[in-house]
């Protein structure tokens, strides 16, 4: 923060911790509270950070530093990338989540009436700040639904991610720190290495969206009553029950998806009375390319691939297999 004139601190309306030794900084310290979780990535919301930065006078010089889970980074980042077509930030990640993923890699969005993420831009923080402490103050719940992100990149890329996770569950994981750290690591690893290859997700950088195509709609469907990771973790399922359906995988390693993401207290299956309504917001995903549904998938462990050409029959058949 060094240099700069104005730093604003954009938190949940939940956040507790005292900011009050900030006012030491060179930096005009300021605070902005937003609505926890996905009910703060609105228009409405941004709006008001963009009125607050006005208000405030903040120019190019000055920075934003986003403290708190994946949504309000996605909110902060995108108000960073629009104040002035672009002002730096540094995100602090406070949850699972947020810090495997949502933190890294430069995504920034909102969401609308017709989907999650569907307003954003590319615009990468100048600085990430992991610390471990804050998995302290999750609850069981939000821990568990980080942790379909940790695993999603244990099945795309880094196996022993797989490996580690097999021998525990949600409350072992709970108590061993240092295994915590080391998946925490990986997955960030994963997420790193493969977005410097593909910053704007023109291929290579898909292969993240493992488990999110269905994710999302399950998530929308849900009003966000699920967790971000509760809705990818059902994804992931039923991307696999098509790969496994295609042969691409085995059976085992489809078995592999359900066992170790209920081990972890996440869920594995949806409303079978859902899927009408979740068909047409499948078709709004980011990675559809007309009227064409795409999928990644995985031919195996740590090898990943897409399917453009399902079939009615084969979409249906898929849900059904993880409905309930």
């Amino acid at each position: 923060m060094q240099g700069r004139t104005k730093t604003a601190f954009i938190t949940s309306s939940s956040f507790s911790p005292d900011l009050g030794d900030l006012l030491n900084l060179e930096s005009e310290v300021h605070q902005f509270k937003v609505p926890d979780g996905e009910d703060g990535k609105t228009f409405a919301t941004l709006n008001s950070i963009w009125n607050w930065l006005g208000a405030a006078g903040f120019t190019r010089n000055d920075l934003i530093v986003a403290i708190g889970g994946g949504a309000l980074t996605d909110l902060s980042g995108f108000a960073a990338a629009t104040w002035l077509r672009g002002i730096d930030w540094v995100a602090v990640p406070t949850s699972l989540a947020g810090m495997v993923d949502a933190a890294i890699g430069g995504k920034t969005a909102i969401n609308s009436d017709f989907g999650k993420n569907l307003i954003g831009s590319f615009h990468s923080p100048v600085a990430v700040v992991i610390d471990p402490s804050w998995l302290k103050t999750l609850s069981d719940r939000d821990f568990s639904a980080g942790m379909a992100e940790v695993i999603k990149c244990g099945f795309i890329a880094d196996p022993k991610i797989l490996e580690i996770a097999s021998d525990t569950n949600l409350e072992k994981l709970r108590a061993d720190g240092s295994k915590t750290v080391d998946l925490v690591y990986r997955a960030a690893k994963v997420k790193a290495e493969v977005v410097s290859v593909d910053f704007k997700e023109s291929f290579a950088r898909e292969i993240l969206n493992y488990g999110h195509t269905l994710g999302h709609a399950v998530e929308i469907h849900s009003k966000f009553k699920l967790r971000h990771g509760e809705a990818v973790s059902i994804g992931l399922v039923y991307a696999a029950e098509l790969a496994a359906a295609r042969s691409l995988i085995s059976s085992e390693i489809l078995a592999m998806h359900r066992n170790l993401l209920s081990n972890l207290s996440l869920p594995i299956t949806y409303d079978r009375t859902a899927w009408p309504t979740l068909r047409p917001i499948l078709a709004l995903d980011k990675k559809s390319r007309g009227a064409t549904i795409r999928f990644v998938t995985l031919t195996g462990l740590g090898s990943t691939s897409r399917l453009e050409d399902l079939t009615s029959n084969e979409l249906d058949e898929a849900y059904e297999r993880i409905s309930s």
